[in-house]
């Protein structure tokens, strides 16, 4: 007698099911875990857009919802000794005898800030609470509290401070996966008049060499970003963060579309840094590169950075590094800029050997190099072309 098998397709029916939404749940973007093991909010996956009518997207209202309350205002006071000029004549304070008291005045500024995790810690960029001696954050729902500083980072122009409030609004991290073209919402509190949102596209990413930090890899956008901005979000259709706002490229004070975010991957590395040790710990060579020509913007990039300088007994100096040596490649990755070496030679931590490629006078030279330690006063391994204001 033959069996009848009719139900085996539907058990592998089942078993395909089964097998896709386990996979799908195995590749959703895992919560992250902080440096003092604190769980972070998972990246989100679907975008949040309101498609309801003819014409595709008509509203990115369900992602500002989410992603808005968790960026806040940050107000600063500052303390500065002004006296009025006549009071510095040296003849007016001669016939006082130099006993002229002096004026303190509070200088007031605007800026604005991410809130990362659910026990307070916010990002914003150093520049905003930089010399600050109070410093206030508003909170979309009305309420307000003063912070205090965890940590600067002036290289990367990025802070850690901390509020003590209960039951704060996060904007988790994107990581990767940002491509030009996507659509993104700036958030911040341009001029001070409010918490605004404006709408645009990644323009380009890994921008770099412009010389606003001495660290860069810029993500940049179209998205309207004014003074006041600085600090604040930058965000995908999802309600992710993807950067923080730091800078414009302006003559005029105002937008001309040219805007840069810190992206995101960088900003979770700064905070775990600074959560970590307090301050980021970063590798150094002792070397100034040659600075690209502003013609070289134009031109494909070449492999490799010239070495302009080598500090007397800085790391290079005791590898053997010289002047007019082309670096092409660190251990296994090429490099094709200043920014470029300087970012990675600044991940490499200290007291660890790097493997340097160099191109010296038509032949090719290996450098074991051990990494030292970049102090915030030292200024080699930096690069800068002028920026107009921003």
């Amino acid at each position: 007698m033959r069996r009848s098998f009719t139900w085996l397709p539907w058990v592998l029916l089942i078993i395909v099911i089964i097998s896709f939404v386990a996979w799908q749940r195995l590749h959703l973007p895992k919560a992250p875990v902080s440096a003092d093991g604190v769980k972070l909010p998972a990246e989100k996956v679907e975008p949040l857009v309101d498609t309801s009518r003819a014409g595709g997207v008509v509203s990115y209202s369900a992602a500002v919802k989410v992603a808005a309350p968790a960026v806040v205002n940050i107000f600063t006071t500052q303390k500065v000794k002004r006296n009025h000029p006549l009071l510095n004549d040296p003849a007016f304070r001669e016939f006082f005898e130099n006993n002229i008291p002096e004026q303190t005045q509070s200088e007031n500024s605007l800026g604005s800030g991410v809130i990362v995790r659910p026990d307070g810690y916010i990002l914003t960029n150093n520049h905003v609470i930089a010399q600050a001696d109070q410093i206030v954050v508003g909170l979309y729902d009305g309420r307000r509290a003063e912070a205090k500083v965890i940590g600067t980072d002036p290289d990367s122009d990025l802070a850690v401070i901390k509020i003590e409030l209960d039951q704060l609004p996060v904007l988790p991290f994107k990581l990767s996966g940002n491509e030009v073209g996507d659509v993104v919402l700036a958030i911040g509190n341009p001029f001070g008049v409010g918490q605004t949102v404006t709408q645009g596209i990644i323009s380009a990413t890994g921008r770099s060499d412009l010389g606003i930090n001495t660290y860069e890899d810029f993500i940049q956008t179209d998205a309207a970003i004014n003074p006041g901005n600085s600090g604040g979000a930058l965000i995908d259709v999802a309600g992710n963060l993807i950067g923080v706002n730091t800078a414009i490229f302006s003559q005029s004070g105002g937008s001309l579309g040219i805007g840069f975010a810190i992206p995101a991957k960088i900003c979770q590395q700064i905070m775990n840094a600074i959560l970590k040790d307090g301050r980021v710990i970063r590798g150094w060579l002792g070397i100034s590169l040659v600075p690209p020509n502003q013609e070289d913007v134009l031109k494909p990039r070449e492999k490799g950075v010239l070495v302009a300088d080598v500090l007397k007994s800085g790391p290079a100096d005791l590898a053997g590094l010289k002047i007019g040596d082309k670096i092409v490649k660190v251990n296994d990755v090429e490099i094709d800029s200043a920014s470029h070496l300087i970012n990675y030679v600044a991940l490499q931590a200290p007291k660890s050997t790097v493997k340097i490629y160099v191109i010296r006078d038509n032949e090719a030279v290996t450098v074991d190099v051990v990494v030292g330690e970049r102090k915030l006063q030292q200024n080699t391994d930096s690069q800068y072309i002028p920026l107009p204001q921003r």
